[in-house]
């Protein structure tokens, strides 16, 4: 399906009777080359680039739900590449060159605004450790601008520069970093991988593996068994689960993470703004709502909603920040099921069982990541080796010590 004026005008006027779907709704074969079990933003850019890089075509997507209903369209939309230690940095600036491309390459509105990230500081050691990261996401060859306190208001005037509890020192500016729209970045991803000749099946939960000799040899799903050379999971919050099918026992939990909108009202944000004493960051949607987080609820869980608690520490930290969205209606809140790792970094590997490789422990960066890990993780399933951009996001960091504690956000499992 061609979109185009004519094509809006045409159907507006025949009660949009001649739009076509935009990816085949397929029966499952008895077997594949590879299934990749998961139909969110990884699993259907890994499914698009196992075609598109590799030629490998045989592949099936299996969606418990429907395609991008997990935390691809549950989450704040924001990408960026202002990662400090070596691992996270040139993954996620190999990611953020690709989204700079991916409308074009998919030849879809992702609706990619790369409008700018501030990072607040409120203290000279805070604006120290700033100095640093940007230092860092220069030499990887991302940028990165260092703001006093002036430039930071003439950026943003509207923040709060009074607060005696919360002084504003300076920020961290990222001007290549924005936001995308996240369910198109799950329907151009899933009209690709469909063009190419990938079945996207839906309403197919895989309820176990078959393993044999040590390797895997298909799924079991609600639809059957499905045979497979190669099984990729990447199913975000449900890893421990699915991985528990194959007698996985993953360095992950799941945590819910609450984002909100407002109603819609006029531009009044240059971009996302981060606030530094507290997990809160913002944006505004093009259609003028506030998009709006905060931290984990802190509690394992599988429910795709929040705690009160949580929402009220949320706007207190916004009402911290910028006192005029105490202005604004909340429209609708909703959660995502986080895989936090204890290192608050991803991992992309093999595991014990062979043909079976995983994809998960996104933690706060799943959806910035995902071009960049369906890119490396069909890498993986093809070859068999890293991709260089994934070389340090493997499994075993955790049995060696090679830890990548980037914030210090992961999951703390000694507390559970």
């Amino acid at each position: 399906m061609g979109y185009s004026a004519w094509q809006i005008l045409r159907n507006a006027l025949a009660g949009d009777r001649h739009w076509r779907p935009v990816w085949r709704d397929p029966t499952p074969k008895p077997a594949y080359e590879v299934i990749v079990i998961g139909g969110g933003g990884h699993g259907l850019a890994t499914a698009y680039y196992l075609a598109k890089n590799h030629g490998i075509r045989d592949v099936a997507v299996l969606e418990r739900g429907w395609l991008g209903g997990g935390n691809i369209g549950r989450n704040t939309t924001i990408v960026r590449a202002n990662y400090l230690l070596p691992g996270n940095s040139e993954f996620y600036s190999h990611s953020l060159k690709l989204w700079e491309g991916l409308e074009r390459e998919l030849n879809y509105n992702v609706m990619m605004s790369q409008r700018g990230i501030l990072n607040l500081c409120h203290s000279d050691p805070q604006f120290d450790a700033f100095a640093r990261r940007g230092n860092a996401m220069r030499f990887q060859g991302d940028d990165a601008e260092l703001l006093s306190r002036d430039e930071v208001r003439a950026h943003a005037p509207f923040l709060n520069f009074d607060d005696a509890r919360f002084p504003i020192r300076g920020g961290l500016l990222h001007r290549r970093g924005g936001t995308a729209r996240h369910d198109a970045v799950a329907w151009g991803f899933a009209r690709g991988a469909d063009a190419r000749g990938v079945d996207l099946i839906q309403n197919c939960a895989v309820t176990g593996f078959r393993i044999e000799g040590g390797r895997v040899r298909g799924v079991e799903t609600s639809r059957g068994y499905i045979a497979a050379r190669k099984v990729g999971m990447a199913v975000a919050g449900r890893s421990s689960q699915v991985g528990a099918m194959a007698g996985l026992r993953l360095p992950i939990e799941s945590h819910v993470l609450q984002a909100f909108v407002t109603e819609g009202l006029k531009p009044v944000l240059p971009g996302v703004i981060s606030f530094g004493m507290g997990h809160f960051y913002i944006s505004q949607s093009d259609k003028g709502g506030l998009v709006f987080g905060g931290d984990l609820d802190f509690y394992n869980s599988y429910a795709a909603r929040g705690n009160l608690p949580m929402v009220e520490h949320v706007m207190e930290a916004g009402m911290a920040l910028m006192p005029m969205i105490g202005r604004a209606r909340i429209l609708r809140n909703w959660g995502g099921i986080m895989d936090m790792t204890s290192d608050g970094s991803p991992i992309i590997d093999r595991t014990p069982v062979d043909g079976l490789f995983f994809n998960g422990g996104w933690c706060y960066g799943g959806f910035k990541a995902t071009p960049a890990s369906g890119w490396c993780f069909a890498h993986l399933i093809a070859t068999g080796q890293s991709h260089p951009a994934a070389a340090r996001l493997r499994m075993d960091r955790f049995a060696t010590g090679r830890v990548l504690d980037e914030e210090g956000t992961g999951a703390q499992h000694n507390l559970h």
